[in-house]
């Protein structure tokens, strides 16, 4: 997991959720599950957006990471409104 994709994914994420900011801040600096997630959604949104601006690329792809996205998100929901910090 590189810091600085997993940086980048967090600035994503609390752009798509700003209810949820400060609360990312607050985990993202103690939990690396989220960390993770971060990176993942990371790797994952900027993908489909290489994938959407592509007119050959097949639906059926574009929507397997529309979905990969949205589970990232549930994910990261989920471990917000825990709470849960886990130490590094």
């Amino acid at each position: 997991m590189s810091t600085g994709t997993a940086q980048k994914g967090l600035w994503k994420l609390m752009l798509k959720l700003p209810a949820l900011r400060g609360q990312l801040q607050i985990l993202s600096a103690r939990n690396t599950s989220l960390l993770a997630l971060c990176d993942a959604f990371h790797d994952a949104s900027s993908t489909l957006d290489t994938l959407r601006r592509d007119p050959s690329v097949d639906n059926a792809i574009i929507r397997e990471y529309e979905t990969l996205c949205s589970e990232i998100e549930g994910e990261v929901i989920e471990i917000c409104l825990r709470g849960q910090t886990k130490p590094r």
